[in-house]
């Protein structure tokens, strides 16, 4: 598996140039890989029978590959293997709000990787592929819980995507109404900042009293995300 080097700026394609906002675009590969590692839900749009569809499902990155749960355009790429999807990957940090609605926005951090995946199939690829999706959601789970077995691997889609072909837009800081005729309104504009978070743990019911949550769980509770 190739590695990208993350000093060398993301490719300028027709679906990855930035058309509007300009100023919010970003050919910088670290950003792409911080909004990558920040979550583990992603979004792809596939024509499955004709018809659109945005499927959610979760994600891991490696290097130069995004692996993902795709049973839906596992089907898609059976009909159409050589069919373009579109993945995205967004952070909401905020609220900004401005003194007027016109202005009014959103800070967020998002990632669109466009490409044709393909379906993994050989064994250690899918298990490290699997393992590197189970361990972007729960570092250290992989190891701690039983792992697949081969009547499992064979039951699962797991797709690959390059990220060769990705754009990164990223929008942060307060209303750009400051300097205008609005500004004289008198109305209160800013941010209001939107920060997730890890709850207390929820045992299974069915576990017997001595079993205690493994450290890389318990660690977890009240964590921020971003």
């Amino acid at each position: 598996m190739s590695r990208l080097d993350p000093s060398r700026p993301l490719s300028r394609t027709d679906r990855t140039r930035h058309h509007r906002l300009r100023e919010q675009g970003s050919l910088d590969r670290a950003d792409l890989d911080a909004i990558l590692a920040a979550g583990f839900v992603c979004h792809f749009g596939v024509t499955v029978d004709g018809n659109p569809m945005v499927v959610p499902t979760v994600y891991g990155s490696d290097d130069n590959t995004l692996y993902f749960h795709g049973s839906v355009a596992g089907r898609s790429l059976a009909a159409s293997p050589t069919a373009t999807v579109c993945v995205t990957v967004t952070h909401i940090d905020g609220l900004v709000l401005a003194r007027s609605v016109f202005e009014h926005g959103v800070n967020y951090r998002s990632a669109m990787i466009f490409g044709t995946p393909r379906l993994v199939t050989d064994p250690d690829e899918q298990w490290a592929g699997l393992r590197c999706l189970t361990e972007q959601a729960a570092p250290g789970q992989w190891d701690y819980a039983r792992q697949p077995t081969r009547k499992e691997l064979a039951a699962t889609s797991l797709l690959a995507l390059s990220l060769d072909e990705a754009s990164v837009k990223i929008r942060s800081g307060a209303p750009d109404d400051g300097d205008t005729p609005d500004a004289a309104l008198g109305l209160w504009a800013g941010v209001l900042p939107l920060h997730t978070h890890w709850g207390d743990l929820q045992a299974d019911p069915t576990l017997t009293g001595d079993i205690e949550a493994p450290p890389h769980l318990a660690e977890r509770q009240g964590v921020t995300l971003n």
